[in-house]
């Protein structure tokens, strides 16, 4: 098995000499192993064997790697960035095949990271609790929730699962959907403080997106 060589792969990868060495066996072999799907490589750019160093361990065990199964999960807060929800399932969906997953579903949803009832986020739930998948794959924290990203991680870990996520925390440049999350936030404790359509919880709220602006604004200056 073939797959294409991703950048931020943990996994330490050998040279096809290193391993022909390390597993006894020529060269000629080893591409045959890969063609034939007894050994998973990846492959450079340029078209270059990699074998990652599990492959060699798994060989020389001679014990089968149990089958990890997958399932990717993608979010953005609009509808105009359905192009960046196409970017992060397609990279994800390249993501599991470098690490030999098996994806058993796509999920995504277009909506806040503080929106609890999201369809895709209660279908990922529906597969941890029946114990149907081993890990969820994301781009980056929040892409799962806003707010309490260690609490759904303990969940998962309650049913064996894991969450693999392939950045790491939100990017510096996703100013504008905190920015709505945080109007989102304001909106709440306001209308909870003061009743949704009083007029001191409109002037808060109105005095808060000033406020962002101001903020935009002086940074921009800067």
């Amino acid at each position: 098995m073939i797959v294409k060589l991703l950048s931020g792969m943990s996994e330490r990868l050998l040279r096809p000499k290193e391993a022909c060495r390390v597993l006894g066996v020529s060269y000629t072999t080893l591409r045959r192993w890969i063609k034939e799907g007894k050994l998973k490589a990846v492959q450079t750019i340029g078209g270059k064997y990699r074998i990652p160093e599990g492959e060699i361990k798994r060989l020389l065990s001679g014990v089968e790697t149990k089958e990890t199964r997958a399932v990717i999960y993608a979010r953005v807060s609009s509808s105009d960035q359905k192009s960046d929800l196409e970017r992060q399932i397609q990279y994800l969906t390249q993501y599991c095949s470098a690490k030999g997953y098996r994806v058993i579903d796509i999920l995504s949803d277009i909506a806040s990271g503080l929106k609890t009832n999201r369809r895709g986020l209660l279908r990922l739930f529906d597969y941890v609790v029946d114990r149907k998948v081993d890990v969820v794959v994301i781009t980056y924290k929040d892409r799962l929730t806003r707010f309490g990203f260690e609490y759904l991680e303990y969940f998962f870990k309650q049913y064996g699962v894991q969450v693999e996520t392939v950045y790491g925390d939100e990017p510096k440049d996703a100013y504008q959907e905190l920015v709505e999350d945080l109007i989102a936030i304001v909106t709440s404790f306001a209308g909870k403080l003061y009743g949704m359509r009083s007029h001191r919880k409109k002037k808060l709220v109105q005095g808060f997106k000033k406020l962002l602006k101001e903020v935009e604004k002086n940074d921009q200056s800067d």
